[in-house]
């Protein structure tokens, strides 16, 4: 018997990059009316796959993160008037989620400067509710404490902002994290360039990573990528990305480094070496020092190479650290 699945579906609500989405001179102008019509599609046909299963979004606003929906909580005690043609699981996720929605945007305003949608607060939270309805508890209201039912839990992530360099650490935190709860986690790249901590994300977890040529048809990418379960999975032919970029940022200025320096004590990375690790304190030998600045290589545009590990220039599999004595400082190349 198919078991009942999960499905969180964060949804990247930043009000700059779907302005510029929308915008006409596009090859496919995507607004965030149109999106949310045809995600809504996608969530209802997650609903009516399984009458077990289960669904919450959550939204990555600018400066914070919002549950906008949930099937096992009620969030709003306004119930949506029915008719005739109203089924009421997908009128309730209909009218929750698109006034939610409506009501952050009122609620943000002009702005002068946005703020980074926290796109990383939004998969902390859908992490420890997926925890929270796979472990539940004698004392845990308005979960299903029935044992029989078991969860297959997923995260989607809609993006549409660009990678945050000062994002790194607390995004990796959630994707180990991610990997202990054997959380499988799926990005649709909607608008904006390819993330690279996403593409990490989905690699590390087993999960699909996807940018939309054709911004048009998301619902068809939604149904045909998305929709099944993991366990499912395993007998179709669901898209994976070709190639990974693995580069990392940096501990000292948040940058995104093709080669960088890694402290042999607590494996901090940085974008030139240090005399003193800014974060464990250990200090380095000057030797260690003078040679690592000297052996630097010259970054060119034909030396980086997408798909390969942290300034991994050579032709192996896995970054390799130059021999250093004791508490000194490795270079990846």
């Amino acid at each position: 018997m198919e078991k009942a699945s999960h499905l969180s579906v964060i949804v990247d609500l930043s009000p700059t990059q779907w302005h510029l989405s929308a915008q006409s001179s596009n090859q496919h102008p995507l607004s965030i009316e149109t999106f949310l019509s045809q995600l809504l599609a996608f969530l209802n046909a997650h609903i009516a796959s399984k009458h077990e299963n289960s669904l919450v979004v959550f939204g990555a606003l600018p400066g914070k993160s919002v549950m906008l929906y949930s099937s096992t909580e009620l969030l709003s005690d306004d119930v949506p008037s029915l008719d005739a043609n109203s089924y009421l699981p997908f009128k309730l996720v209909d009218s929750t989620v698109v006034q939610r929605i409506m009501n952050e945007f009122d609620a943000i305003g002009e702005l002068e400067e946005e703020p980074p949608c926290a796109l990383v607060g939004a998969v902390t939270k859908a992490l420890c509710y997926i925890n929270r309805i796979t472990h539940p508890s004698s004392t845990t209201a308005g979960v299903a404490e029935d044992p029989s039912v078991v969860h297959d839990p997923r995260i989607l992530i809609l993006s549409v902002s660009p990678d945050l360099s000062s994002s790194y650490i607390p995004i990796m935190n959630a994707i180990f994290s991610a990997q202990k709860l054997k959380v499988t986690i799926d990005v649709c790249k909607v608008y904006g360039p390819d993330t690279v901590f996403l593409q990490q994300a989905a690699h590390l977890t087993n999960g699909s990573y996807i940018y939309l040529e054709r911004r048009d048809a998301l619902l068809q990418y939604l149904i045909m990528s998305f929709l099944s379960p993991t366990s499912i999975r395993k007998i179709l032919a669901v898209p994976k990305q070709d190639k990974i970029d693995f580069r990392a940022a940096c501990f000292c200025h948040k940058n995104i480094v093709d080669i960088g320096f890694v402290c042999s004590v607590c494996l901090s990375i940085f974008c030139q070496p240090l005399p003193v690790c800014s974060t464990c304190r250990t200090k380095f030998p000057i030797n260690t020092l003078k040679r690592l600045n000297a052996a630097r290589p010259t970054i060119t545009p034909a030396n980086s190479r997408i798909g390969l590990p942290l300034a991994n220039l050579n032709n192996t599999a896995s970054p390799r650290p130059t021999s250093t004595p004791p508490n000194g400082m490795s270079s990846l190349r």
